[in-house]
């Protein structure tokens, strides 16, 4: 092989494990439908166990519901991984909305999609000079145009 189609096919390799959305081959029907809907915020890639019930378990256990900040100067950011399961595919592009109430206060675009999968994860990092602030409650909503696919509460500390 030369190194011309070597480096092409690391570089493909690359980018498919860099992308924002991972299908789940080893993650069940029973334990996807479990979260449809849901945004599952977590500080690392989700365990799984040893049948559904266990995996379940250990999905809502690694789930976080508060997130602590690391401050910088005079700036907190926010690095968290998250795990959508959504009530919809279809879409190549999501936004993920950082909602105050009804007020959008900062979001992120998400791009590359595979349309058919049910299941995206990734790792996201936010700021409060993009619009959060410290102490806050936000919904966090991945949206397809106007259609919310996941959604969860998580509060910055």
């Amino acid at each position: 092989m030369s190194r011309r189609v070597m480096s092409a096919a690391v570089m493909a390799v690359a980018f498919i494990a860099a992308a924002p959305n991972s299908v789940w081959a080893d993650m069940s029907r029973p334990v996807i439908s479990a979260f449809k809907g849901q945004l599952v915020v977590s500080s690392d890639e989700l365990p799984t166990g040893k049948n559904d019930k266990d995996t379940i378990a250990k999905i809502k256990k690694a789930q976080v519901k508060e997130l602590t900040g690391t401050a910088s100067e005079d700036v907190t950011s926010w690095t968290f991984h998250y795990t959508a399961f959504l009530s919809k595919g279809g879409a190549n592009h999501l936004k993920m909305e950082f909602m105050k109430g009804d007020k959008l206060s900062a979001d992120k675009q998400l791009d590359g999609i595979d349309p058919k999968s049910s299941v995206l994860s990734g790792d996201i990092s936010i700021n409060e000079d993009e619009g959060l602030a410290k102490g806050n409650t936000y919904q966090i909503r991945l949206v397809s145009g106007s259609t919310v696919v996941a959604k969860t509460s998580l509060v910055m500390k």
